[in-house]
């Protein structure tokens, strides 16, 4: 007796399967825990803040102050997690496993609505998990897994919103007007996680006026998608003005984009691009290569997004409809959504870069939400060809899908090796960090690298004096009266200057820190100065 297994039982369970694969893989590449940072211990000492009952504060450092530089909402999470009993060090590493199966699940989800096609959802899930930069980004404790997490489910919410009929506002209210606002709230809860949420807001308002069609409806449903989403953006700036006279902590300061930060974004997207490392190091030294590629995506892209704008906007073109016919708006409203949030992120972090804090990098978490749409259009392009030939978009999908695999086996073998980041073994077979634990409890600690201090000692240390301002990219005064004041209480007992990895991140400025200081400890590259003896 054959057993038929019915279509969409089938592909349900496979997509399980495809989570499930998704969080192992995490998993499998992390036996040492997630990769950490800077951020990442600004976020696990502001989760480990809020369990002690002390607010969103900078445990890392001994000041303690309020943060405001960092939103909330990754701590946040992190803190639910260890009312659970699970410190937020071990939880961020479950937590981003979950994330990376769960976002694989709401993918297929978004692509069988665009398509609709089943087999475009699994398609779509597994490239995604098979992504070895994708899963990097979910191997390092960091806010873009929750973030890409919290956009999806505001696409989906969204979708749901154009399947169905414009009413007026009072049966709206009781209708299709409650997936907008849930929209909303999960693009607030995006923005309290990363301030690029803002990018995703802005992306609604522009299809929301785009997609409806008399200045009433835009301006009635633009009005409720701000109601939803404003308290939460107002409701931080607020609290940050409260506590420390700062909405988010960023200023205006003109300062263009370096060269070789656009050379580092190059080389991450030729790394998205391409299936080994090996290749990526020949393609970047053929000149104009990679700018040429770039620059082509991100031209079709921005073509393909405002001929689609242009077409729902002329009133000569037939308008798709919601209802009857397969929920074809709702089809369309995902692939135009993904395009409108791609232009509208690259545009906010080049002027976050150029305006607000030059620190920012090109880095793969930066561009991460960028990759998971053009994920998303790389498989409604699929479909559309499927359309003319059927047999080339087999043959690509399966050509994709085995490079996207032979990718990601050595992405895992290679993480699996060691921990990265702060993550790693010098960190934490550091003799400095052996002989800072000995140290009295009234004795400060000032070093070029506080964050590694809190975590391997569980003490709060102080920022070196600095007459660079990264965020800014400029140079500021009182590098000399800062240098005098620690050197102060290092040479009154109270405190000891340590410097990491030789002083890397802070070149130039090591001897005037170091001048007339005991070294008293020096091991692997790292240094502790006392008071002379």
């Amino acid at each position: 007796m054959t057993i038929r297994i019915p279509l969409r039982l089938a592909s349900f369970l496979s997509l399980i399967l495809i989570m499930a694969a998704g969080t192992f893989l995490v998993l499998r590449a992390t036996p040492e825990g997630l990769g950490l940072s800077d951020d990442s211990i600004a976020y696990i000492a502001g989760a480990r803040s809020l369990l002690a009952g002390d607010g969103y504060r900078e445990a890392w450092l001994a000041t303690n102050g309020y943060v405001t530089h960092f939103p909330p909402g990754f701590s946040s999470a992190l803190a639910f997690i260890g009312l659970f009993g699970l410190d937020p060090l071990r939880g961020a590493r479950f937590l981003n496993a979950i994330l990376f199966g769960l976002n694989a699940g709401l993918l297929s989800v978004i692509a069988w609505r665009m398509i609709p096609s089943l087999a475009a959802g699994l398609i779509l899930a597994a490239l995604f998990v098979l992504n070895g930069d994708l899963l990097q980004v979910h191997a390092v404790a960091m806010s873009e897994p929750l973030f890409i997490f919290l956009a999806l489910c505001a696409f989906w919410n969204f979708d749901l919103y154009f399947e169905r009929p414009p009413s007026s506002i009072g049966r709206g209210i009781a209708g299709e007007w409650w997936w907008l606002i849930a929209c909303a709230s999960f693009a607030g809860l995006a923005y309290l996680t990363r301030y690029a949420g803002l990018a995703l807001a802005a992306a609604f308002i522009v299809a929301i006026f785009v997609l409806r069609t008399t200045w009433r409806k835009r301006f009635t449903s633009a009005g409720i998608f701000l109601a939803g989403f404003l308290p939460w953006m107002l409701g931080w700036a607020w609290r940050n003005q409260i506590v420390a006279a700062s909405a988010t902590n960023r200023s205006f300061v003109w300062h263009p984009i370096a060269q070789d930060n656009l050379t580092l974004g190059l080389r991450v997207f030729a790394a998205f691009l391409v299936p080994a490392s090996t290749w990526v190091k020949t393609i970047v030294k053929v000149p104009f290569l990679i700018e040429a590629l770039v620059s082509l995506i991100f031209g079709a892209v921005f073509v393909w997004t405002a001929t689609r704008a242009w077409k729902y906007l002329s009133p000569l073109t037939p308008r798709p409809s919601p209802t009857g016919a397969g929920k074809q708006g709702a089809r369309e409203v995902v692939s135009f959504i993904a395009g409108l949030f791609i232009i509208a992120y690259l545009a906010s972090i080049v002027a976050s870069m150029t305006m607000f804090d030059a620190a920012t990098k090109f880095k793969l978490r930066i561009l991460s939400p960028i990759f998971v749409c053009l994920l998303i259009l790389l498989v409604f392009a699929i479909a559309q060809l499927k359309e003319k030939k059927r047999n080339l978009a087999i043959i690509l999908t399966i050509l994709l899908l085995g490079i996207s695999a032979y990718k990601q086996s050595t992405t895992v073998s290679t993480w699996a090796k060691s921990g990265q980041g702060y993550a790693s073994f010098q960190w934490y077979k550091s003799d400095a960090m052996a002989y800072l634990r000995e140290l009295s409890d009234d004795v400060a600690i000032f070093t070029n690298e506080p964050a590694a201090v809190y975590l391997y000692t569980g003490r709060g240390a102080l920022v070196l004096p600095s007459g660079y301002d990264s965020a800014r990219a400029e140079s500021i005064p009182g590098f000399e009266a800062g240098v005098a004041q620690m050197q102060a209480e290092i040479n009154a007992g109270r405190a000891v200057l340590v410097v990491f990895d030789d002083g890397a991140n802070i070149a130039g400025e090591v001897d005037a820190l170091t001048e007339g200081l005991n070294l008293a400890h020096k091991s692997q590259g790292d240094s502790i100065y006392t008071r002379q003896p």
